[in-house]
């Protein structure tokens, strides 16, 4: 590349606020020409020009080709100042972790699904982990790694980069993760909830006019990712999208591993799928066996699924009225059942009012198992970029100023 680094501190420094936005917007690949990013922003042409050529300037961001448009004069494309920088970034699961490389805007590459035992801890799973994404870097040019993500199923403190209290991890709770990530790589490093990461990496790869959304996992637990005009929304303490722990009225007093009685997640997740069916003389051991099951059209299996299905409508019901998004999406593996998400879209057409239907979408994470993935890349690329504008004293991006001092529980 030609110009300085996108991500040099040096060359960030007396970037404006609009400025940083501009970059972060480019960055995620919500814009990619001015008329976009005036659009977006609310300001006038010339304002966002000036920003523009300030990016240019100090070779943050680069101007190339034309899109196409409607009429009059073509439009520049705008990337980020280079073409190879990345991040490497892993979803992790009980059993396994999907990884991949992350790049600015949103695309994805060389992913594959490792081994990964959480129930091993932190200090003999992470080391593991770090190898395999080591490679990856290397393989991909260790000198262009900027950034490395993580997306864990359980509630994460951002702040203090660790897992807190997680019901399915044992070891975690309150190990550094992020800290650990930093002083192994050398670069900054993002860790999340896995909801939250599918919320972003969504967001990436969804119509622009899509801005106030909620996105479902729901895979052994369930969790809910939030954006509100393209942003993560955390809430006061980093707990918003916690509909797993409503109590509802199917529940009865079956307990939760929040220590409470019935709540969502023991009727509608993938593990309560797990205990139903076995209460019921059915052979099965995870979320996986309940879906392949499912797709067989097993009887037992197909009505338990629409069941869970028709509880997380009648949450997200209440959810919906509440916020009217534009759209809701579906991941983790059980919305890849027809029969689950028939169920969610009908409760939620059934029980929200017309008004706030009337142009909702109801439909599966378009990215599927890689949501996640493509979210902790984007959590971990705008580390990056914050460090080095506030190492230089210019104006840090918006979306780092979203964390939130308390862990978001899911």
């Amino acid at each position: 590349m030609t110009g300085i680094s996108a991500w040099d501190g040096k060359a960030a420094k007396g970037t404006s606020a609009l400025a940083a936005r501009v970059l972060e917007l480019v960055a995620s690949g919500q814009a990619s020409s001015r008329a976009e990013l005036a659009g977006l922003l609310g300001v006038s042409a010339s304002t966002i020009s000036l920003s523009v050529a300030q990016l240019v300037e100090r070779g943050l961001i680069a101007e190339e080709g034309t899109q196409s448009s409607t009429g009059g004069r073509p439009r520049k494309a705008l990337r980020l100042g280079s073409n190879d920088e990345f991040a490497v970034a892993a979803d992790l699961g009980g059993r396994h972790a999907r990884i991949g490389v992350v790049l600015p805007g949103g695309g994805l590459t060389d992913v594959s699904t490792v081994p990964f035992l959480i129930a091993d801890g932190p200090e003999a799973a992470l080391p593991r982990l770090a190898e395999t994404l080591e490679a990856l870097a290397e393989q991909r040019g260790r000198d262009q790694l900027r950034g490395v993500g993580l997306s864990l199923p359980g509630p994460v403190d951002i702040v203090s980069g660790s897992a807190v209290m997680p019901s399915r991890m044992p070891g975690w709770n309150r190990f550094p993760v992020t800290a650990w990530l930093e002083e192994r790589f050398g670069v900054p490093a993002a860790v999340d909830n896995d909801a939250n990461c599918m919320a972003v990496g969504e967001h990436t790869v969804r119509p622009a006019e899509h801005r106030k959304t909620i996105m479902v996992k729901i895979g052994s637990a369930i969790g809910a990712g939030v954006m509100v005009d393209g942003h993560l929304y955390r809430g006061a303490t980093g707990a918003a999208g916690d509909i797993t722990h409503i109590r509802i009225g199917g529940g009865g007093d079956i307990p939760c591993s929040c220590g409470n009685t019935g709540c969502l997640e023991t009727v509608a997740s993938g593990a309560a799928l797990v205990r139903i069916l076995r209460e019921r003389g059915v052979d099965v051991s995870s979320p996986e066996d309940v879906v392949r099951l499912a797709v067989d059209a097993d009887p037992e299996a197909t009505r338990a699924v629409r069941r869970a299905g028709d509880y997380l409508g009648q949450v997200l019901a209440a959810n919906v009225n509440f916020f009217n998004p534009d759209a809701v999406y579906l991941g983790g593996i059980l919305s890849t059942l027809e029969p689950f998400v028939a169920a969610v879209r009908s409760q939620l057409y059934e029980s929200c009012h017309p008004l706030v239907t009337e142009h909702l979408a109801i439909e599966r994470a378009s990215l599927g198992a890689d949501a996640g993935l493509v979210g902790a890349g984007q959590f971990a690329l705008q580390r990056a970029m914050a460090h080095a504008l506030r190492g230089a004293g210019g104006a840090e991006p918006a979306t780092d100023r979203f964390r939130a001092p308390a862990p978001r529980h899911a």
